[in-house]
């Protein structure tokens, strides 16, 4: 089995960073385990057989879209195909979804008889889109288990029939789909019986050589031996704009967004892993890092001495760094103690309206004293920054500029730098079935545009180019010119 990352598409002025989720390190853990002969490609990067520079990141391949596109060639695609029974792409963000459907179309096109997978919220969500292009199944939910179901199914017979398997969208012999929603006992509640990510199959000299995580802010040109892992599942919150909130009992993926954890000496394993495969920086992709709280605590002390340098760019809610609503020194020091170099707080809003209507209520913006936190954690050594989130249907010009304003006073505490990104109501969270039912876009919305610079809704209390050029302006007038200027070294090539 092959699983590919297709080649990026990025639009001109955007940084370009390969995907490398961990989904495929996941998945190729458990077919390894089950002695499937299964490799990763990453049509962004390349392998050894590929150059690094010329044909990928200095002179990017414009499409008919306007953006352009960065990695390998088709050629070299169906090259690396030919050789494999099954081909797996993964559709996790919707950006993406039309470079996924390009290879699907390509290799279903050159190779009739292969059998293609995806996966991902995406997939499971534009579900007619993928079987159009080719897909002959989807997985619904986390698919460390589903995987090897369809390969013992392929390995059975050269027709293969998926009717057995449960969190599967497929097509019929009939040409018809058929789905087979996720069951509550196929969720893996006990964490520890994964199988061991396969991190080393991935392209890790490659990205570490590139340097362009995809978050942080580190020194261009210089190697970054990195990698990304998760220490638990799911979160605590249900905010309406993560998939999170649709992935609850009764949906096709079963109830994967509750909160679920890897047992400390699991996580202390793979830590030991990546440090053998020669990391030093890891990024922790936890929904909700600390939606334990006690247990967070714990785990971070077990690191303590692990010698990595640590960033969370992805969850760590700002309300679990808080006591009595001021700063809790003792997660802190247990963060900085653990090796955590860079954290991004997801401030989301200035406004507990919108706080309380769209992100699960999770923070009483009003009580919490943000200054001491901000403070705090700039004298523990952490780099900090901020994210914001604005153009919500309903929310006013008046609510805006309050988020904006409330940024500005971060900076003012200490905050390194601020991130403004336009509401994206991506299929599968309930906000995209709010926005379809508000006429706020249709269902054959263009997935090129689903990205957090852009504005994604129309007859929205703000309009769009209003929206757009006011997301702009904010980064511009609250971030410092150095930060502006690190950014700016890693924009995508326009020619």
């Amino acid at each position: 089995m092959l699983l590919l990352y297709p080649p990026m598409q990025t639009a001109a002025g955007q940084v370009c960073k390969p995907n490398a989720s961990l989904a495929y390190p996941n998945l190729a853990g458990a077919l390894r385990d089950h002695g499937v002969d299964v490799r990763i490609y990453d049509a962004c990067v390349g392998d050894a057989d590929d150059p690094i520079v010329d044909s990928m990141f200095d002179k990017p391949m414009p499409l008919p879209s306007g953006y352009v596109r960065m990695g390998v060639d088709d050629e070299r695609i169906l090259n690396v195909v030919a050789d494999y029974d099954i081909v797996g792409i993964t559709s996790i963000f919707t950006d993406q979804e039309t470079m996924v459907l390009h290879c699907a179309r390509l290799i279903r096109a050159a190779f009739p008889d292969k059998i293609l997978v995806s996966g991902g919220v995406n997939a499971r969500s534009r579900l007619p889109r993928f079987f159009a292009a080719g897909f002959d199944a989807v997985c619904l939910s986390e698919a460390e288990g589903t995987i090897v179901e369809i390969v013992n199914e392929v390995r059975r017979s050269a027709r293969p029939d998926f009717s057995s398997i449960h969190g599967i969208a497929y097509v019929d012999a009939g040409g018809t789909t058929r789905i087979r929603p996720t069951r509550s006992q196929d969720v893996v509640w006990d964490l520890d019986k994964l199988p061991m990510p396969a991190w080393d199959l991935l392209a890790n000299e490659r990205y570490w050589k590139i340097a362009r995580p995809h978050a942080g802010v580190f020194e261009p040109g210089v190697e970054l031996r990195y990698a990304q892992m998760m220490t638990s599942l799911g979160c605590p919150f249900h905010c309406s704009y993560c998939h999170i909130a649709g992935e609850q009992e009764g949906s096709l993926s079963g109830p994967i967004g509750k909160f679920r954890i890897k047992s400390d000496d699991r996580v202390l394993d793979e830590i030991a892993m990546l440090k053998d495969l020669g990391v030093d920086n890891v990024f922790i992709e936890d929904d909700s890092l600390l939606g334990d709280k006690k247990r967070g605590l714990r785990l971070l002390r077990k690191i303590q001495g692990a010698g990595l340098n640590i960033c969370d760019v992805n969850g760590i809610n700002i309300i679990h760094l808080l006591k009595r609503w001021k700063a809790d020194h003792e997660i802190l020091e247990a963060l900085a103690g653990a090796g955590f170099t860079q954290i991004n707080l997801p401030f989301e809003t200035g406004n507990l309206r919108i706080m309380r209507k769209y992100a699960s209520n999770k923070l009483n913006i009003e009580k919490a004293d943000i200054e001491s936190l901000i403070v705090a954690m700039k004298e523990y050594g952490f780099k900090i920054y901020g994210n914001y989130m604005l153009g919500y249907p309903d929310e006013t010009l008046e609510e805006i500029e309050t988020t904006i304003e409330a940024a500005k006073k971060h900076m003012s505490y200490g905050l390194d730098a601020a991130g403004f990104f336009i509401v994206v109501p991506l299929p599968g969270s309930p906000l995209y079935d709010a926005a379809v039912a508000g006429g706020h876009f249709s269902e054959d919305f263009d997935p090129d545009r689903m990205n957090i610079y852009k504005a994604n809704m129309v007859n929205t209390l703000v309009p769009a180019e209003v929206l757009e050029e006011i997301r702009s302006r904010a980064w511009h007038e609250v971030n410092n010119p150095e930060f502006k200027n690190e950014k700016k070294k890693l924009l995508a090539p326009t020619d």
